[in-house]
């Protein structure tokens, strides 16, 4: 195929420790190898995305780089017979925008086996308006929903106005769960509460200082996006065979408990890994959010912005200013 020029939001490091993104074009012979080309429509910005973008090794460890670990768009190139050009297509998660150039850019080259083809029920917006934090968020609400009924008592969701904790909130009030919110913005109560949120809890409420093993419970599942002492606590405050999932460490890797709640109480702490989710379970979750998890979200919940407007969006995040999601646009 000839070469496609194209518009790309790409990284580049301008001194030690030193980074600066900017729109420029690129071509599709820039790319790397893969199965599968595809024309991007829409993307997301993520809190990995924004680490990326800033030059953390843990995420990108080469640059120039192209972050976005989401991706919707159209098939226009297939050495697969998975899909063919045409089809309509998403790629979340694997190594897509961490090492792998990714969905900030007008074109993505992928492995066929990161390619899931999108459900007839949803549209490529859709899609990427959930994105990774969407798909995070279901994971998450599948395990709970699995052992936890509507009448077992409250859910907690930390860092709930962050992309996971939002769609987490929206999605288990939507299945009639009590949900009760975690957050230290003092903005947040008006989008939480229209997110179906039955209460909200400030960060310092949520975090336990007494040093006790155990708390009285309270929680019969926990959706945690944050880590740290929220994490701690919450499940310390659990009610017997509470579920909890964990997803996120921007509060801290550390996991200050002791193993009293979980063999007295019998309570579940499961991880939850988006990124490289095998394709069977990642297909089911795509197929509830397109079938049974389907919702209406209020206005403020997203917003849509362009490559250009990356970069201040990029520091929103990174300060932990951003509520909702952040849908990126590379067709308008």
């Amino acid at each position: 195929m000839e070469q496609i020029n194209f518009n790309a939001f790409i990284v580049r490091e301008i001194g030690k420790n030193s980074f600066s993104g900017a729109v420029c074009e690129t071509s599709t012979q820039e790319l790397p190898d893969g199965d599968v080309l595809i024309r991007v429509h829409y993307s997301s910005l993520n809190y990995k995305d924004a680490l990326s973008a800033t030059g953390n090794r843990g995420v990108t460890k080469n640059y120039p780089h192209t972050p976005g670990i989401d991706a919707s768009g159209v098939v226009v190139e297939s050495k697969s017979d998975k899909v063919k050009p045409g089809d309509e297509v998403l790629v979340t998660g694997y190594d897509l925008g961490m090492n792998t150039s990714g969905g900030f850019g007008q074109y993505i080259r992928v492995p066929a086996g990161w390619v899931v083809k999108l459900p007839p029920t949803m549209s490529l917006k859709e899609s990427m308006i959930l994105g990774t934090a969407g798909f995070t968020a279901g994971m998450s609400v599948f395990q709970i929903i699995r052992d936890i009924s509507t009448e077992d008592g409250e859910i907690l969701v930390t860092g709930a106005t962050g992309g996971v904790g939002s769609i987490a909130v929206s999605l288990l009030s939507a299945l009639g769960y009590a949900v009760v919110g975690v957050s230290g913005k003092s903005d947040a109560h008006y989008f939480l509460k229209s997110l179906g949120a039955k209460e909200i809890i400030s960060r310092e409420d949520a975090v336990d200082k007494s040093g006790r093993p155990v708390l009285k419970g309270r929680w019969a599942g926990v959706v945690d996006t944050v880590g740290g002492d929220i994490l701690a606590t919450a499940i310390k405050s659990t009610l017997s065979w509470a579920v909890v999932t964990c997803c996120g460490l921007v509060a801290s890797a550390d996991l200050p408990v002791n193993v009293f709640p979980f063999i007295l109480r019998g309570v579940k702490l499961i991880g939850i890994d988006s990124q490289n989710c095998p394709m069977d379970h990642r297909l089911a979750i795509w197929k509830l959010f397109a079938d049974g998890w389907k919702s209406s979200y209020p206005d403020g919940f997203y917003k849509e912005i362009s490559l250009k407007e990356l970069d201040g969006n990029i520091s929103l995040i990174l300060e932990g200013k951003q509520k909702g999601r952040v849908l990126v646009d590379l067709i308008s």
